[in-house]
């Protein structure tokens, strides 16, 4: 070898190669087989997967319609329906007016009618929505056993930290469902009694006798009573003395009875013949007679105050004498007033009894 051509090998080795932690390494450039064998693999993926993909993808597709159509069929049924329910039936002329009719008002069906629509559609929205996206998630191979138990122990701990929620919901529910009550009735709940302006689904609202207005939770209801529903009854107790005439009381109240049913109002709010039932309860100086009608739910108080009214100007007439209670007495002038005032201590009157022993004893003269 010439020193020549051994030259660039010297310099090669003189010159100092740099540290290991200097030295940079250039990014490897994918040649074009490399894309190439990619494209293919790709492209092989896709050709054996796009069948699965495509059925899914239709799958998929197919319950959403469903579900979407299936939810506006249902909630068309119930609207459908609960304007069917809300729709006033007409009475018959010449029928008693029942529950279905009269009783009935038109903003107490409306709120019933609403309520119920409310919650049936919420129902139905929700199974079918619900239905429909664990059906989604199956189609994707999507273990639902951790979903559903996650929303099982979920729903458990919700029900048990809102029981009483849950309770007057459910309770608001069976009452409207049942139509126990609805606005315009007076009812005795128990905890407050009143007129109902309001049914929700989870507090009745009441108005009382003085005004106020009660909100009444539907799970605190235990027991309900409805005084419009029906009809209601009206009865007076007319007291006379012993030695009346009972035959003569009897015509009196009977005669009362037939003009109060011929005149109006009364001949609407009265469903029936004012009946003189008999005696009640006889004593020793009165005889106690007993009145009784059927009447309007909600009228039976106005009834009965008309009813007395009569009864005793009736009686005024026929000279028959109503008694009760007893009879007050005038005092007599000859007496001293002062009489019957007891001293404002026993010891300040000096004829008492206490005080003449309190009095020292007089000293023996010899």
């Amino acid at each position: 070898m010439s020193p020549v051509s051994s030259l660039p090998l010297l310099l090669a080795a003189a010159t100092p190669s740099p540290p290991p932690s200097e030295t940079t390494t250039t990014p490897a450039v994918p040649s074009l087989e490399d894309a190439q064998e990619s494209a293919t693999n790709a492209a092989s993926w896709v050709e054996e997967n796009w069948s699965t993909w495509l059925a899914i993808g239709l799958r998929v597709l197919l319950i959403v319609v469903i579900a979407a159509v299936l939810r506006v069929v249902v909630r068309r049924a119930i609207t459908k329906l609960i304007d069917r329910m809300n729709r006033s039936v007409p009475g018959v002329e010449g029928t008693t007016p029942t529950l279905g009719g009269l009783l009935v008002n038109v903003e107490r069906r409306r709120q019933r009618s609403q309520a119920i629509g409310s919650v049936l559609r919420s129902v139905a929205s929700f199974l079918i929505l619900g239905t429909a996206a664990l059906m989604i998630l199956g189609t994707f191979e999507i273990n639902l056993a951790p979903l559903l138990a996650s929303a099982g122990v979920a729903g458990v701990a919700i029900g048990f930290g809102a029981r009483n929620l849950v309770t007057d919901f459910l309770s608001g529910v069976f009452m409207i469902l049942e139509d126990q009550y609805g606005v315009g009735d007076t009812v005795d709940a128990g905890v407050a009694s009143g007129e109902v302006i309001e049914v929700g689904l989870r507090v009745t609202k009441l108005r009382g006798d003085n005004g106020e207005i009660w909100y009444v939770r539907n799970g605190e209801v235990k027991r309900i009573g409805n005084l419009s529903q029906g009809w209601a009854t009206a009865g007076v107790d007319v007291t006379v003395r012993y030695d009346e005439d009972l035959d003569k009381v009897r015509r009196t109240l009977t005669e009362v009875g037939e003009a109060m049913s011929k005149e109006e109002p009364w001949n609407e709010l009265l469903w029936g013949p004012i009946e003189v039932l008999g005696l009640d309860d006889v004593l020793l100086d009165s005889m106690v007679v007993r009145v009784s009608a059927k009447t309007m739910p909600g009228k039976a108080l106005t009834v009965e105050r008309e009813l007395r009214w009569r009864i005793k100007k009736a009686f005024d007439a026929a000279d028959i004498r109503i008694v009760g209670g007893v009879p007050a007495t005038a005092p007599d002038a000859t007496d001293d007033p002062t009489a019957a005032v007891a001293a404002p201590s026993v010891y300040a009157n000096t004829a008492s009894p206490q005080s003449e022993r309190a009095t020292p004893i007089a000293p023996a003269t010899k």
